[in-house]
């Protein structure tokens, strides 16, 4: 049984760093083409997602004290920062075939600041990982 709980913490750290990391990346230097990485970067999530829920299930259960309250909080800002994503770069990066330059340039900042944005959600999620191990 160790073994599936190594197995689900390996898939969520790397999914979870992957996508903080093009996150990052991707809200510090705008000029990288973030249409290229909206489904990989929300591909992450849904595994960050699937891993956490397995691991709240095997370490959690039904206990809701200080830890899981701000454990909660974190899984509360990463569901927003995929909303943000899915909604300020990927529904905009859908639009860019066949657009104009003025309304490229529009739409590219629109994906940038919805990067920027992710990013913060992120950070404030994974200080909210770190926090939870003091509390």
């Amino acid at each position: 049984m160790q073994y599936v709980y190594i197995v689900v913490i390996g898939l969520h750290v790397l999914a979870g760093v992957f996508w903080a990391g093009t996150t990052v990346t991707l809200a510090r230097d705008p000029e990288i083409k973030a249409e290229r990485f909206i489904r990989p970067q929300l591909g992450a999530a849904g595994m960050v997602f699937l891993t956490g829920a397995l691991l709240w299930y095997f370490f959690h259960g039904a206990y809701f004290g200080s830890m899981e309250m701000v454990l909660a909080l974190g899984i509360l800002t990463a569901f927003a920062a995929a909303g943000v994503l899915g909604a300020m770069v990927r529904a905009p990066s859908r639009r860019l075939a066949g657009a104009s330059a003025d309304i490229e340039t529009q739409l590219r900042a629109r994906m940038a600041m919805g990067e920027r944005i992710a990013a913060r959600l992120l950070a404030i999620t994974v200080l909210c990982m770190a926090v939870a191990r003091m509390v």
